[in-house]
């Protein structure tokens, strides 16, 4: 008889009864229990207010609130936060907000040199990353000359620089043209880290997500695959949202 070896699933991340609030008055997140394994890539959906932001925070540890969070086995506390911060990436939805040097390469720099790489291999690490990508046309730039979608694309070269495990993304696609939009989102299909995805844009999650959990009012209120929840006209509508436009009849 053969013997079959079950091989389990590392778990990156695992919000177990976590729960937040801005003021002792209005509950943000109320006791979410989530977990998010290697390879998955999740899209974070639900209405303005829902709490997708305030996920995104707590994971690196810019917000705190009560509860358990696990990210790669390890609790997200102010002891373990540089190793946490080592594992995970931060996109953020403004650029503006992540790129602060005066170029793209000062930027990718900034980082490395600051985690302790020679300056050698951090030039090299910055050449790898703008090869993968197709951005060494920007390795010089200034980064108020750039593009709306150069200057996200230079943000999530940042963040690849630093190899980390998991890629938080927020509003990826935001305010981008088509084109820009479209490299973005072939972008997120070639990275095979593990990612979390919060965006509006049911489109762009429905084309880069296998997974979606929907939050609404600070709950959960689904999770499962991305395309049985996308196309459940009657549960978008119920929790705020409408089909993706792909999805919809015309004149709808």
């Amino acid at each position: 008889m053969t013997r079959q070896l079950r091989c389990e699933v590392k778990k990156l991340i695992e919000f177990q009864n976590v729960s937040f609030s801005y003021d002792s008055k209005t509950p943000v997140l109320q006791k979410i229990n989530l977990t998010i394994k290697k390879g998955e890539t999740v899209g974070l959906i639900g209405a303005n207010g829902a709490g997708k932001s305030t996920i995104m925070k707590l994971i690196p540890g810019l917000l705190h609130g009560e509860g358990t969070i696990l990210v790669d086995g390890l609790p997200v506390a102010r002891t373990n936060l540089p190793v946490i911060r080592q594992k995970t990436g931060y996109v953020l939805q403004d650029s503006d907000n992540q790129m602060f040097m005066p170029t793209v390469f000062e930027d990718l720099m900034f980082g490395l040199r600051n985690y302790g790489l020679s300056r050698e291999a951090a030039e090299a690490r910055v050449d790898e990353v703008l090869d993968q990508l197709g951005l060494q046309e920007l390795k010089y730039r200034h980064n108020h000359k750039l593009s709306g979608g150069e200057k996200k694309m230079a943000a999530i070269a940042t963040v690849l620089a630093m190899r980390p495990e998991v890629i938080l993304m927020d509003e990826p696609s935001a305010t981008l043209d088509p084109v820009n939009r479209r490299m973005v989102i072939r972008t997120i299909q070639a990275l095979p880290q593990t990612k979390l995805i919060a965006s509006h844009d049911l489109d762009m999650i429905l084309e880069t997500c296998d997974r979606v959990i929907l939050l609404s009012h600070g709950k959960i209120a689904a999770d499962g695959d991305c395309k049985t929840i996308l196309s459940d006209g009657a549960l978008l509508e119920q929790n705020r949202m409408e089909l993706p436009l792909c999805m919809q009849t015309p004149g709808r």
